[in-house]
């Protein structure tokens, strides 16, 4: 059974590929056309379509379209209703509704050969689900969604069994706990829907101040639902603009949210561990890249495993379309292993990349000794490693590389960047030696939950320790990444540090760099010292003489 899953009408366009119960690749769209986020989240986008993505996953699979048994698209048409009627304002949702139903038409028209009747809708929330409790390891799971909507609730409580998802709640909007974060998001002077994470980096700075009075409006109810709309922001704190600067209020009011929101996640944990028992949670949407809620969750829920899709975001929901008919259809599923689904080049293919680029390279012994040496001398390694990522987080394959013992080094990488001064960066570390560093869930591959860091630690690795003595940490499993594992060894036995700064390879809105030209030109274009592309070493002094 050859599925094409795609996601396609709100934000993060993606598509990927399952074949006979096992994920064959997965790709965000913006990764193939440079823009951040595949679109904007209107609705005169929503008939934009993941088409290279789409191409792409059929090439690499050998496939064309009419090899394909269905085409799921992650979202039903015939369970929304009118905006109106659903509490949101939105007068142009009818043209969004109206290019979901014409889907099938576009998708045939975007890729030649396939029959419009083979595109299957599935539910926006199903495909989350199904994107989390079968792909994680622990396949008889508890499912919890949380996003800003889908055709008429903002929420789904579950269970899957065998394969089959017994839904136990849904929250219908208007109340939203995605809606309202991004609503604060923008108040903030962020762009909404795309720097959800800015304000969750943001909350750190500030105290919970206004938490009883936002209590008001985000609470939850007792029964698995919530309630979540109709703040008046400006109650609070006045409205950021884009380039002023943030004070103490705003930061109160990001804190505010954040305690809110995680105390409301508690709540439907609990709830849906006392309706559906078990001891593992699996979680989508875009709530669910809130590092700091699944933490937690994780630390105060009920639940011993707590396994987060790493593409949360609706871009996992291409993934999960899929993997949900594949199941239906009496797949077998397998979960999945790692997020490295995207591009990939052989070492000839990228020595073709460097040699029409015209840079001088080198072929080191060993690429992970140069890069520890590299790292060690306090240089900045931009580290292009086998396929790229699925979702929005830098996993060893795609990463900026950095010390992580000098201070500086985090305001470096923010310039380099071109981020906010408040925003932090991560450290990778080995599996095994994570619990010597930090306290929280480990192993944590995905980077998806944030970790105390020992005291002990905090002096000797400043440039990853969050203002609030936490670190996001990326653990690495040294069977699946043997590359990265021995680069880590390297830079301990230079430096006595078991640690490296890891930020996702790119510069501020633009894409998370995806296939040797954007390694280049981001070479090119920043004050990086180092690029390790596959074996190969180019370097600053050489390159830019």
């Amino acid at each position: 059974m050859r599925i094409l899953g795609i996601n396609a009408l709100f934000h993060d366009p993606a598509a990927a590929l399952v074949v006979d119960g096992r994920t064959v690749a997965a790709g965000e769209e913006e990764r193939f056309s440079r823009r951040k986020h595949g679109k904007r989240p209107v609705p005169f986008s929503a008939w934009e379509l993941p088409e290279l993505s789409a191409r792409w996953c059929l090439e690499h699979a050998g496939l064309r379209p009419e090899d394909l048994d269905a085409v799921t698209y992650s979202f039903d048409p015939a369970l929304a209703r009118p905006a109106a009627d659903l509490g949101l304002f939105d007068p142009w949702d009818p043209l969004r509704l109206e290019y979901a139903r014409r889907a099938p038409e576009f998708l045939a028209e975007a890729l030649p050969g396939l029959d419009p009747a083979k595109v299957v809708f599935v539910p926006h929330h199903i495909a989350h689900a199904a994107s989390a409790g079968p792909a994680s390891p622990h396949p008889d799971s508890a499912v919890l969604v949380l996003d800003g909507r889908g055709e008429a609730a903002s929420h789904l409580a579950g269970r899957f069994h065998d394969g089959k998802l017994d839904t136990l709640a849904a929250q219908a909007l208007p109340d939203s706990l995605g809606l309202v974060y991004e609503e604060l998001t923008e108040h903030l002077g962020f762009l909404r829907s795309s720097d959800e994470y800015k304000v969750m980096a943001l909350a750190s700075y500030g105290t919970p101040r206004f938490l009883d009075r936002l209590r008001e409006h985000v609470h939850a109810t007792g029964d698995g639902g919530f309630r979540a709309h109709g703040v008046d922001w400006t109650a609070f704190a006045p409205p950021r603009g884009k380039d002023e600067p943030w004070t103490r209020d705003h930061a109160d009011l990001a804190a505010s949210c954040q305690a809110a929101l995680e105390e409301v996640l508690l709540d439907l944990a609990h709830w849906l561990h006392r309706e559906a028992g078990g001891d593992a949670l699996a979680m989508a949407g875009g709530v669910a890249l809130n590092c700091v809620a699944n933490s937690r969750i994780a630390a105060q829920g009920p639940y011993r495993h707590v396994w987060v899709q790493p593409a949360a975001g609706d871009a996992g929901t291409a993934l999960g379309g899929a993997l949900y008919l594949a199941a239906g259809e009496g797949a077998v599923l397998e979960p999945m292993t790692g997020a490295d689904l995207g591009r990939g080049w052989s070492d000839e293919e990228l020595r073709h990349w460097l040699q029409e680029a015209a840079v001088p390279y080198e072929r080191p012994d060993d690429i992970a000794e140069a890069v520890a040496e590299e790292l060690a001398r306090d240089g900045v390694v931009a580290w292009f490693q086998g396929r790229s990522e699925y979702g929005p987080r830098a996993l060893g394959h795609r990463s900026l590389l950095a010390h992580p013992g000098r201070a500086g080094n985090l305001e470096r990488l923010n310039r380099v960047k071109g981020r906010e001064e408040f925003r932090p960066v991560a450290p990778m570390v080995l599996a095994e030696r994570a619990h010597e560093l930090f306290h929280g869930p480990i192993p944590s591959p995905y980077m998806l939950f944030v970790h105390d860091v020992h005291p002990d630690w905090r002096e000797r690795i400043p440039a990853v320790v969050h203002v609030d003595g936490t670190a996001r940490i990326q653990t690495v499993d040294e069977r699946r990444e043997p590359l990265v594992a021995r680069m880590l060894r390297g830079f301990e036995r230079r430096t006595g540090l078991p640690v490296v700064v890891n930020t996702s390879l790119n510069t501020a809105g633009r894409p998370m760099v995806d296939d040797p030209r954007d390694a280049l030109e981001c070479f090119g274009s920043a004050p990086v010292d180092l690029l390790a592309i596959g074996p190969y070493a180019v370097r600053r002094g050489r390159a830019y003489a």
